[in-house]
């Protein structure tokens, strides 16, 4: 069971412009980390794993915005949704019936509109100021009170297309759940993508900036029906 404490910030809330910041620096992470795997599925028909990434994207600009630990983390969800890509793969050389079509690859975030989940472990939050009832993530230098003292980790979920028509999002669902067990600690969406694996080849995508996922910008090409060297067509850049 897990028991949930949300906190909606709103564009008027002055800690806005700084969520919003490391949302968007949190999505060129994203993008850049997204292109790195696309390019060496395509080309070198290989798979990156976790450590291979990190040792890539460690000493990259987008990786130095953001807390070590919450730059790890976006790696982290990265990986999974190849993971599901995989695993989507799967099913539909087993049976093809389940899709529309082939599943397609992870797809890149909009470099002006997209934002990014900010998953805050315990490593990530302010020891002292918890004891007082206080969220202080790292490197963001805001302040949320809450009425819990076991939280261990905090996600901040960007959502888009409440703006006053120019595509930038009005609010920012913040929220944290822990474990009665574990004392673990995550968030969640209400509305989010479930993992693609069950999904339609035209759904599979990372959820426009919702969970984390924010707007996705589909590369030029079109993705061929076997994941071998070449069978793709990437023309996209990482964002600076």
């Amino acid at each position: 069971m897990h028991l949930v404490e949300q906190h909606v910030i709103k564009r008027a809330d002055p800690r806005y412009a700084a969520i919003d910041r490391a949302a968007f620096a949190s999505k060129n992470l994203y993008y850049a980390a997204n292109y790195e795997l696309r390019q060496a599925f395509i080309f070198q028909g290989v798979s990156l794993s976790y450590p291979e990434m990190h040792q890539r994207m460690k000493d990259h600009e987008a990786y130095k915005a953001l807390p070590a630990k919450v730059a790890q983390q976006v790696l982290r969800t990265l990986e999974k949704n190849w993971q599901s890509f995989f695993a989507a793969i799967g099913i539909w050389k087993a049976d093809p019936s389940k899709f529309l079509g082939r599943p397609r690859l992870p797809r890149y975030k909009d470099k002006q509109k997209g934002r990014n989940l900010l998953i805050y472990t315990i490593q990530a939050l302010s020891i002292p100021a918890l004891r007082t009832s206080l969220i202080c993530p790292s490197m963001l230098g805001i302040v949320v009170r809450t009425r819990q003292q076991n939280v261990q980790q905090v996600r901040i979920i960007p959502r888009i297309g409440f703006g006053p028509g120019n595509g930038q999002p009005r609010a920012l669902r913040w929220s944290r759940y822990w474990s009665e067990q574990s004392g673990s600690a995550s968030i969640r969406q209400a509305g989010l993508c479930p993992a693609p694996c069950q999904r339609a080849a035209s759904e599979i995508h990372q959820p426009i900036l919702q969970q984390a996922s924010g707007g996705v910008a589909e590369p030029t090409g079109r993705d061929a029906h076997e994941p071998a060297p070449g069978a793709y067509h990437d023309a996209a850049h990482p964002a600076d």
